[in-house]
């Protein structure tokens, strides 16, 4: 079956559009960690420095990062995270405790996050409305992209 030509739209693939890149959700995590410096986005994430400098202008460009002048001579910049990009430390949290649990089930975390109450950080998602936390089935999706449903494009 050939792909269709117009894919359902949706926020999600609007945000992988800018964050969905290789490396990018990298530099978001280097840069909440406070590692904004070029020279520690390469040596914490590995990526090839022509890569990392067109993964960090997208991001600055998209609002998520911006970049200040720390080091005159020779002119160096550091990268810190907009109202935008601090938005995303949720997902990167939530994504980190879903590697925790399918990919180091024995306790190996390459990491732990300590919430400022001293306890180890186990981001659950909530409803805002009512304050339960969100599981599959507990919520219904009602597409407001015309011509589309649930199950896909409306029949022409």
């Amino acid at each position: 079956m050939a792909a269709p030509k117009d894919p359902r739209p949706c926020s999600i693939a609007d945000a992988l559009a800018l964050v969905g890149e290789k490396y990018s959700l990298l530099v978001l995590r280097e840069v909440c960690l406070g590692n904004g410096r070029f020279d520690q986005l390469v040596r914490n994430i590995g990526a090839p420095r022509d890569i990392l400098a067109t993964r960090l202008r997208r991001l600055v460009d998209a609002g998520i990062l911006t970049k200040r002048v720390y080091s005159e001579r020779p002119q160096r910049f550091e990268y810190l995270a907009t109202q935008a990009g601090l938005e995303l430390e949720p997902v990167l949290l939530t994504l980190m405790a879903w590697g925790d649990r399918h990919l180091h089930p024995h306790g190996d975390r390459p990491m732990v996050i300590e919430h400022g109450c001293g306890e180890t950080l186990t981001p659950v998602v909530t409803c805002a409305a009512c304050g339960d936390p969100v599981r599959h089935g507990d919520s219904t999706a009602h597409p407001q992209a015309p011509g589309w449903t649930v199950t896909g494009p409306e029949a022409a």
